[in-house]
């Protein structure tokens, strides 16, 4: 509704600058001659002296039509409406420029100026001096304020809200316990998880002393033993005026200290409160705020079939791997035993090529063969010594018969020469014939044939020596080896590991 206040007085019907009709009739019409006719632009004149000499005016009526500042002069252009009526406004760059607020579509606000008429086109218009919000609007700035003010103070900031558990198994919820809202919850809870605990704390939310009762019902319901998970503060939709108790200062800054986590269903979808802010988690409505702490039954089982197929999953790949390494490291067992075996049989390949375990008698014979070409090289020196001494006593022969005197020194030194000679000689072949007896010992100890002369006896089959009786079967051939000679027959049973008997 569109109000208007007239500061100032109305002039008298005299003093108006347009003729007035005689008292007890109407005004006469103006002559076919024209003579009391006017101008458009002394009507104009007229109309626009009239409005010039109306007082100051306070309007209150909704903003419509917003279009502004203008980018090149700055000025705002509009309508102000109620019910009945509209007028255009303007508003000069410099009485915009001293706002408080911004001007929009819908807003109710309170105007105080002078109506003018645009005299080229005629066109009347309102023009504010100043402005003010009114009414709601006025509520709005202030609730605006305080929303700067706590958001200053880091009361909405997201780091400082608490995390909410996905699943609420205890719930308390603050609200009036009169209202069809209480009931709203329950029936939520009740159809979602009826599992969830709900604890209800009863406060007015409207009217005088509603933020004290909702400040003590918070404190009450955060004392409750054991806690809650969450506190559910929810009240049903309303007008502005209605929820103003939920912009209440001291009611936001205990949502905001409360140890339990608060999650506001304040109203409907497009009202949000200070409460709304500074909770935890703002819901659109009570019922919303009661789904969000309470998932469906439905969910969690579709949740936990996820998770066993995530965990079903991630096990078989667990699984893969180990096997997988089971196999490479399986892999890798059988090359390393295969390369040491390998060496193994090559060393018994090597060991079984050498002479002495191929002919027992081989190193005896090459004992023998050397100990025979040591003694040729012996019976050789021998003999030459012998020849050069014969030589010598040849040479000195016919001095010896000049001299017959010096014939028994010499022969005696002969003689000590050839007794060292035979004493040298059993010297050097002392050691050596030493060598081969305890050469000879060993072999004659580790001969098979000595093993043979204890009584055992060794088997052959048709490919060799045979260390297994797996190299038998029924019907084969069998050759043993005993200290005095060989036995050959046929094997008519084999009996696979037993031990024989001693």
């Amino acid at each position: 509704m569109c109000a208007w206040n007239l500061v100032g007085t109305t002039p008298a019907r005299a003093d108006v600058p347009w003729p007035t009709a005689p008292e007890g009739g109407r005004a006469s019409r103006a002559t076919s001659s024209g003579e009391d006719a006017l101008s458009v632009s002394q009507a104009v004149e007229i109309a626009a002296g009239a409005l010039d000499a109306l007082p100051l005016l306070t309007v209150i009526g909704e903003v419509t039509g917003f279009r502004g500042p203008n980018a090149r002069s700055g000025h705002c252009y509009f309508q102000i409406k109620d019910d009945a009526a509209a007028v255009d406004c303007i508003v000069w760059r410099g009485v915009y420029g001293k706002r408080t607020f911004d001007l929009r579509d819908g807003m109710q606000v309170q105007f105080t100026g002078n109506f003018n008429l645009y005299k080229p086109t005629g066109r009347m218009s309102f023009v504010a001096k100043s402005f003010t919000l009114a009414g709601e609007g006025l509520l709005r700035q202030q609730v605006a304020a305080l929303a700067e003010k706590l958001r200053r103070e880091g009361l909405m900031d997201e780091a400082r809200k608490r995390h909410i558990p996905a699943f609420c198994s205890r719930v308390a919820v603050v609200t009036s316990l009169s209202g069809a809202v209480i009931d709203d919850v329950k029936r939520t809870l009740r159809r979602r998880n009826p599992l969830v605990e709900l604890v209800c704390v009863g406060a007015k939310v409207q009217g005088e002393g509603a933020p004290d009762e909702l400040i003590g019902a918070l404190g009450r319901a955060a004392a409750i033993e054991p806690a809650p998970d969450c506190i559910l503060l929810v009240r049903g939709g309303g007008s502005f005026e209605d929820l103003m108790t939920f912009n209440d200062e001291s009611l936001a800054r205990a949502v905001a200290a409360c140890p339990i986590p608060v999650i506001t269903g304040i109203g409907h979808e497009p009202d949000t409160s200070i409460c709304d802010m500074v909770s935890d988690r703002r819901c659109s409505t009570p019922t919303a705020a009661a789904e969000s702490v309470a998932p469906a039954m439905t969910d969690l089982a579709e949740l936990l079939a996820a998770r066993e197929r995530r965990l079903a999953s991630a096990t078989q790949s667990l699984v893969r791997g180990a096997a997988g390494q089971v196999d490479t490291l399986a892999h890798r067992i059988v090359m390393a035993q295969g390369s040491r075996l390998a060496q193994l049989r090559s060393a018994l390949d090597a060991a079984a090529r050498r002479p002495c375990l191929q002919d027992p008698a081989y190193v005896v014979d090459r004992r023998v063969a050397e100990l025979a070409q040591t003694a040729d090289r012996l019976a050789g020196a021998i003999v030459r010594d012998q020849g050069r001494h014969r030589e010598s006593v040849e040479l000195l022969a016919p001095r010896l018969k000049r001299s017959t005197s010096g014939f028994s020194g010499k022969r005696h030194a002969l003689e000590l020469a050839a007794s060292r000679l035979a004493h040298e000689g059993r010297a050097l072949l002392a050691a050596p014939s030493s060598a081969l007896s305890a050469q000879a010992a060993s072999l004659d100890a580790l001969s098979p044939l000595k093993v043979l002369s204890r009584g055992y006896s060794i088997a052959y089959d048709e490919t060799g020596v045979a260390t297994s009786a797996d190299r038998f079967e029924p019907g084969s051939t069998i050759r043993v080896a005993l200290a005095d000679g060989e036995v050959t027959g046929t094997v008519t049973k084999v009996e696979r590991g037993q031990r024989p008997q001693m």
